[in-house]
C-alpha cells in the first residue's frame, strides 16, 4: 500500500503556472491592444517590443514539456478567437489548435474550440482530479484570477516566467495583493540578448525571516 502511493505520487501531473509579466509584475494585455482592457488598462501589446527570438524559443520548449492547458473563461475566449483562424505556417498554431485544454467557467456552458473540455463543479476539486489523473504536465497560461486562486488553494507546482525590460505601472499582477507568502526554489534563470529574465521557479514551503 505505502509503496503504491508514493508510486502515485510519482506520477501526479504537475500544474504550471506561465506567464509574461512586466519588471513591475503586469500581466494583462501582453498580446495586443485590445486583449483586455478592464479597468480601463491602456497599455495592451505591451510584450512584442520587447521580446525576441531567445523569448520564443524559451516558451516553445515550454509547451513541448507539457500536454494540456487550464484557462479561465477570458483567456479562452481571446484563444479560441484567434487560434482557430490563425497562419498555418506559425509553429504555435497546430500545438495551440491540437492541445487538449481544459477551460474553468462559472458561465459557460460549453467550450467549442477543438479539443476543449468544460471543467464542472468546483474548480479546486477539479483540478486536484486533474492533477492526479493520466497524463503530462498542464499550463496555465494568461488567466490571471484562475492562476491566483489555484495559487490559494496550494495547487501550483512551477512558475515559468519571462520578466520583460518594461514597466506599465499599472494592470492586473500575477503576485497581487493578498498572496500566499511562499518561498521559491530557482530551478533555471537566465536572460536573453534583449533583456528579458527567463525564470523557472517552484515552490519551496513558507518563506524565512532574519536581519543583518
Amino acid at each position: 500500500m505505502r509503496s503504491t502511493r508514493r508510486r502515485r505520487e510519482r506520477t501526479m501531473r504537475k500544474i504550471i503556472v506561465c506567464t509574461f509579466l512586466t519588471l513591475d509584475g503586469v500581466m494583462q494585455a501582453p498580446g495586443g491592444p485590445d486583449e483586455d482592457s478592464e479597468s480601463g488598462f491602456e497599455y495592451g501589446g505591451w510584450q512584442k517590443p520587447v521580446a525576441d527570438d531567445e523569448v520564443g524559443t524559451a516558451i516553445a520548449g515550454w509547451y513541448e514539456l507539457s500536454d494540456a492547458m487550464l484557462l479561465g473563461r477570458k483567456t479562452y475566449e481571446i484563444f479560441a478567437s484567434y487560434w482557430p483562424t490563425a497562419d498555418p505556417d506559425n509553429p504555435f498554431t497546430h500545438r495551440m489548435n491540437s492541445t487538449h485544454k481544459y477551460v474553468a467557467s462559472r458561465t459557460l456552458t460549453s467550450v467549442e474550440w477543438h479539443n476543449s473540455t468544460l471543467l464542472e463543479g468546483d474548480i479546486v476539486d477539479a483540478v486536484r482530479k486533474l492533477k492526479a489523473s493520466d497524463g503530462g504536465n498542464i499550463n496555465v497560461v494568461g488567466s490571471g484570477d484562475l492562476a491566483q486562486t489555484l495559487m490559494r488553494h496550494g495547487l501550483v507546482d512551477e512558475y515559468r516566467l519571462t520578466i520583460h525590460p518594461v514597466i506599465i505601472g499599472t494592470g492586473k499582477r500575477l503576485f497581487a495583493d493578498g498572496a500566499i507568502p511562499t518561498a521559491l526554489e530557482p530551478i533555471s534563470v537566465s536572460t536573453t540578448k534583449g533583456g528579458t529574465i527567463v525564470a523557472v521557479y517552484r515552490p519551496n514551503g513558507k518563506p524565512s525571516y532574519d536581519s543583518y
